[in-house]
């Protein structure tokens, strides 16, 4: 399976230098977040695959129109031909935006989901890291401890985060936990599953 991830901000590759032949085998659209809801929705309509998302720090705006054509994955499981893909958007607070969370939120958050009833993730997406991997040093971008909680148990095959600009100085976009993948989707980037 292909996915194409995206987060943060608009590519290029998308908008002015689009080429359809590029994305023709994508099955699979994931935003890690931080986009606009016109952006997801035309994304959507030109690759013409199901596009799901999470919910980024600056997505007050897509809280209130939602993306036309996408689905929202946030605390929920989504099963896409057998793969089951869960999503936690936001990150940590800063500021109190609407979208930031404390670990201890996050941490009542995964608590409260109902991956265990779904009998495990197969892909996790969240829009912050895990603490450590590919997250920053800002409080605004520190990562998420409790995120290990999640690969810890399910030992999901792939997990797809946004948030950490690549320009901001990390120059990995892939790290790797254990037996799981951890993918930075800034911009965009076409992952083999």
């Amino acid at each position: 399976m292909k996915i194409l991830a995206i987060s943060d901000i608009e590519s290029k590759h998308l908008l002015d230098h689009f080429q359809p032949e590029r994305y023709r085998d994508v099955d699979l659209i994931i935003s890690a977040g931080d986009l606009k809801s016109n952006y997801l929705s035309y994304v959507v309509t030109m690759v013409n695959r199901p596009l799901l998302y999470v919910h980024g720090n600056h997505d007050k705006m897509l809280l209130q129109t939602p993306a036309e054509g996408c689905e929202c994955i946030d605390d929920g499981v989504f099963d896409f031909k057998g793969i089951r893909i869960a999503g936690l958007g936001g990150c940590m607070t800063y500021n109190g935006g609407l979208l930031q969370f404390t670990e201890r939120e996050m941490s009542r958050r995964i608590f409260k989901n109902k991956f265990k009833y779904r009998k495990g993730i197969d892909i996790l997406v969240t829009h912050s890291p895990a603490f450590g991997l590919g997250d920053g040093k800002d409080q605004a971008h520190i990562g998420y401890q409790c995120f290990f909680k999640l690969l810890d148990k399910y030992e999901p095959k792939l997990m797809i985060h946004g948030h950490q600009h690549l320009n901001y100085g990390i120059c990995n976009r892939e790290h790797k936990y254990n037996s799981t993948r951890i993918i930075n989707a800034y911009d965009h980037s076409i992952i083999e599953f």
